[in-house]
């Protein structure tokens, strides 16, 4: 069982800035690639960033590509996302979440493919 808590998350002018935080607990985080959704209003959960097991491998969807960088500790069993160059559409509620893969380097995609999540955290932009 996994636990998930996310924080990091608030209001910030566009072309602002911000690291969203997902601490997570139990003793075998390093058994789980970890991924970032994202959820605006009348949208569905989208796919934002992942990250395998290790650290070895991430994925980015396009649109936040070169502006956004997951990255983990798994010593501190916690996963970053940092954002930079917000804009508008970045706007929503960001969920990170948790998948089992063994000793698999895999970044899952498919939000229903993971197992655990955590509660969200609100990100706003103002112009």
């Amino acid at each position: 069982q996994v636990q998930l808590v996310e924080s990091g998350g608030g209001l910030v002018e566009t072309g602002g800035s911000l690291r969203l935080s997902c601490a997570a607990s139990g003793n075998t985080f390093g058994n789980y690639a970890m991924g970032w959704f994202r959820q605006a209003p009348g949208k569905e959960r989208e796919f934002v960033a992942g990250i395998s097991r290790r650290g070895v491998s991430t994925s980015y969807t396009d649109s936040v590509k070169g502006r956004f960088t997951i990255s983990r500790d798994n010593a501190k069993k916690t996963v970053y996302l940092q954002m930079n160059s917000l804009r508008p559409e970045d706007a929503a509620v960001y969920y990170c979440a948790a998948r089992r893969v063994g000793g698999l380097e895999v970044v899952p995609r498919d939000p229903h493919s993971y197992e655990y999540w955590g509660q969200g955290t609100q990100v706003t932009t103002s112009s």
